[in-house]
């Protein structure tokens, strides 16, 4: 037995280029999320998840989620951890010229909103390994650089927690026009908020 059935990709924002699955057939309406990262309100601006004025409806959700667990009760809204993240680096950078800070992401993308939040806010660019990783995302390349000479990095190195230990960033910078470097590291994760009780 077939059925045409109409499937319509919808920005997932997990990292560039994700997508969540609208399947739509005789039978109903079918939601595939896969991983997805939507701030509040998001949603009801997706044109098309919203037939005339209202929602679709949709009859099965097939959600994907590592935080569907009662240990996540409360995870900040990504606003939230943006500006925290701005204070504690604004207040670390504004220190000298020598106090440099290393964001540790784990992974090659889904990073871009807070390099270009605090490179805009800051008028810091945020070093990175290479350019070319954003060559389909030209919005972010003005906030980036290959410069180790800056005091935000999100360089990466292939034990980067061992490398870390001596007091020098991944990309081996440990010293600026002969002073050594006062570095901290904030680590963006989200699981830390389901290993920490408060």
């Amino acid at each position: 037995q077939k059925e045409d059935i109409e499937v319509t990709l919808l920005p997932a924002g997990h990292c560039p280029g994700s997508v969540m699955f609208l399947f739509e057939g005789g039978n109903g309406t079918v939601l595939y999320t896969g991983d997805f990262r939507l701030a509040k309100g998001e949603a009801a601006r997706m044109e098309l998840l919203h037939s005339g004025t209202r929602v679709k409806d949709i009859q099965s959700v097939y959600l994907d989620t590592t935080f569907c667990d009662p240990k996540f009760y409360h995870i900040p809204s990504r606003e939230e951890c943006l500006n925290g993240i701005l204070e504690l680096v604004q207040s670390w950078t504004s220190l000298s010229r020598n106090h440099v800070v290393w964001l540790n992401c784990k992974a090659a993308y889904g990073y871009e909103y807070l390099f270009i939040n605090l490179s805009e806010r800051l008028g810091i660019k945020v070093h990175v390994n290479k350019l070319h990783m954003f060559r389909n995302m030209p919005e972010i390349l003005y906030h980036v650089t290959t410069d180790r000479c800056t005091q935000i990095h999100a360089c990466r190195h292939p034990r980067d927690e061992d490398y870390f230990r001596g007091n020098r960033l991944p990309c081996g910078m440990t010293c600026q026009n002969g002073a050594p470097l006062h570095i901290i590291s904030i680590k963006p994760s989200t699981m830390w908020f389901g290993e920490k009780n408060k």
